[in-house]
């Protein structure tokens, strides 16, 4: 093994297990959940299925034939999340997404509940957004919240990751307890197989 590819393992094996979600190494799901039905925590995840790699030059934000959208396989996980979560004993709930087509997408799929639209969940990936600000938004927009229906938030890797310390795949969720803080409590993270 060169010295470049032991670097680059290290480096990776460091990613996977540091920031947040490092100190819950062992999920316990039925609590997670159970906090999620509760109010106590919410669902972050990211978009179903889009192939490729960020978004075109002629990115615009309320036209979906510039961006990324979401594959036949991608809309087949939007919608698996439905049973999934009634499995769960969640029917109903309040869903976030970002404002980029393919999280909508993903969001409206799921067939969970009305669909909200937060700018501060937009994707901050190739310089599209502010990092820092989104993120300290989109914790006071939670914290800020009533009790009510679980909540559950569409967005993009790099929010969630930056929030979380997690790197989730396409269709992958993320249950965090709340009050939600910078360095939040990651109690899970879940998928709808498909």
């Amino acid at each position: 093994m060169t010295l470049l590819m032991r670097c680059l393992l290290i480096t990776t094996v460091l990613a996977l297990t540091s920031g947040p979600a490092a100190a819950d190494a062992t999920f316990d799901e039925n609590v997670a959940w159970q906090a999620l039905k509760e109010g106590k925590a919410l669902l972050v995840l990211r978009h179903a299925l889009a192939p490729g790699f960020g978004d075109p030059e002629s990115f615009q934000l309320k036209d979906c034939s510039t961006q990324r959208n979401l594959s036949a396989e991608g809309r087949r996980q939007a919608q698996a999340w439905k049973p999934f979560l009634a499995a769960q004993g969640i029917n109903e709930a309040r869903v976030f997404s970002s404002q980029w087509c393919r999280c909508l997408d993903t969001a409206s799929g799921m067939a969970i509940g009305p669909v909200t639209e937060w700018s501060s969940l937009n994707s901050f990936f190739q310089g599209r957004g502010d990092r820092r600000l989104q993120t300290q938004q989109t914790i006071k927009q939670v914290n800020e919240m009533p009790p009510g229906k679980p909540v559950i938030m569409v967005s993009h890797q790099v929010n969630i990751t930056a929030l979380t310390g997690v790197y989730p795949s396409s269709n992958e969720g993320v249950i965090i307890s709340l009050p939600l803080s910078e360095n939040p409590r990651v109690l899970a993270r879940v998928s709808p197989s498909t």
